[in-house]
C-alpha cells in the first residue's frame, strides 16, 4: 500500500498539481504529521504504524498512530488559500472532509484526497461502519462493523445507564484534550469557553455539563474517528457517547454524517459559500 501512495503523490508533485501532501512521517521511531513538498521526502512516508502498541494494554489497536490531519489542512488552506494540497485519509478522515466542505472550511477543488482502507483489526477495534474512503488509492475495502459498545449501553436499565455515564463524566479532569484533538472542532470561539454561555466562575463548566454540551455540539458533526477516546487520560468512553448521539441523528433525521458531500446535516444551517472558507 505504501508504494501505491508514494507513486500517486509523486505524480501529483511532479505534475505541479499540488503544493504539498499532508501525511505522516516516521522519524526516530515516532509518527507525526508532515507536509511533503518534494518527491525525495516520500522515502520517510508512513501509514501510521508505530513500533509500539497504542492505548491500554490488551487492546487490539495494533500500533496505529492517527492525527487530525484535516485540522492541519484547514490551517494550510487559511495560510495559502490559492494553493492545492493533497491529504492522506482513511474512511473517517474522508467523512470529516465531506463535512468540512459543507461547513465552508475548505474548498473541494483545492483538496485531492488519497485514501487507504483500514485493516480489519483496526476497523473492528473502532467498530467502524465504513472503514474505507471512496477516494481509495490503496488497500481493499473492509466490511463495516456494528456499534456493539452502544448496544451494550442501551441494554442497561435507564437508572444504571445514568449512573454509568455520571461516573464516567466525574473522572474528567477538564484537560480539553477531546476538543483539541477533534478534527471537527473548528469553531473560532468554543462554547465551552464562552463567558456569555458559561458563567466565568464556572469555567471550565462542571460535570456533566461539560460533556453534555460537547455531545450536543457534535451531533451531526462527529465522524467517528475515535481520537477523543484515544486522547482522554481519564479513559472516558467518549466515542461510545458520540456514536449514540449519531445513531439518534440517524434515527430521527435519516442523516449519516460525512457519507456524502451533498447531503447537509439538519443541524447545519449554513448555505453554500462560493467564496470558500469562512
Amino acid at each position: 500500500m505504501l508504494d501505491q501512495i508514494k507513486k500517486r503523490v509523486s505524480e501529483l508533485l511532479e505534475q505541479n498539481r499540488i503544493s504539498g501532501f499532508v501525511g505522516l512521517i516516521k522519524e526516530g521511531g515516532q509518527i507525526r504529521p508532515y507536509l511533503f513538498t518534494h518527491v525525495e521526502e516520500l522515502e520517510r512516508l508512513s501509514l501510521g504504524h508505530a513500533d509500539s502498541p497504542v492505548g491500554d494494554e490488551g487492546n487490539e489497536f495494533h500500533g496505529f498512530r492517527r492525527y487530525p490531519l484535516n485540522q492541519v489542512l484547514i490551517r494550510l488552506a487559511k495560510a495559502f488559500p490559492e494553493k492545492t494540497f493533497s491529504i492522506f485519509i482513511r474512511g473517517c478522515d474522508e467523512r470529516g472532509l465531506n463535512e468540512i466542505f459543507k461547513w465552508n472550511q475548505l474548498k473541494p477543488d483545492k483538496v485531492i484526497p488519497i485514501g487507504v482502507s483500514c485493516p480489519r483489526e483496526l476497523a473492528e477495534y473502532c467498530e467502524c461502519a465504513k472503514p474505507y474512503p471512496d477516494a481509495l488509492v490503496a488497500g481493499d475495502p473492509v466490511k463495516g462493523f456494528r456499534n456493539k459498545s452502544v448496544e451494550r449501553i442501551r441494554q442497561l436499565p435507564l437508572t444504571e445507564r445514568f449512573q454509568y455515564w455520571r461516573a464516567a463524566f466525574d473522572r474528567c479532569i477538564k484537560c480539553y484534550g477531546c476538543r483539541d484533538v477533534c478534527p471537527m472542532c473548528f469553531c473560532n470561539e468554543c462554547s465551552l469557553e464562552d463567558e456569555q454561555l458559561m458563567h466565568k466562575p464556572d469555567l471550565p463548566p462542571g460535570n456533566p455539563i461539560f460533556h453534555l454540551t460537547r455531545a450536543v455540539h457534535m451531533a451531526g458533526r462527529c465522524i467517528d474517528c475515535g481520537l477523543c477516546s484515544e486522547t482522554c487520560p481519564a479513559h472516558i468512553p467518549l466515542r461510545t457517547l458520540y456514536k449514540e448521539v449519531e445513531e439518534i441523528i440517524g434515527e430521527q433525521f435519516g442523516y449519516k454524517t460525512g457519507y456524502s458531500q451533498e447531503d447537509r446535516s439538519p443541524l447545519n444551517l449554513l448555505g453554500p459559500s462560493p467564496e470558500g472558507t469562512e
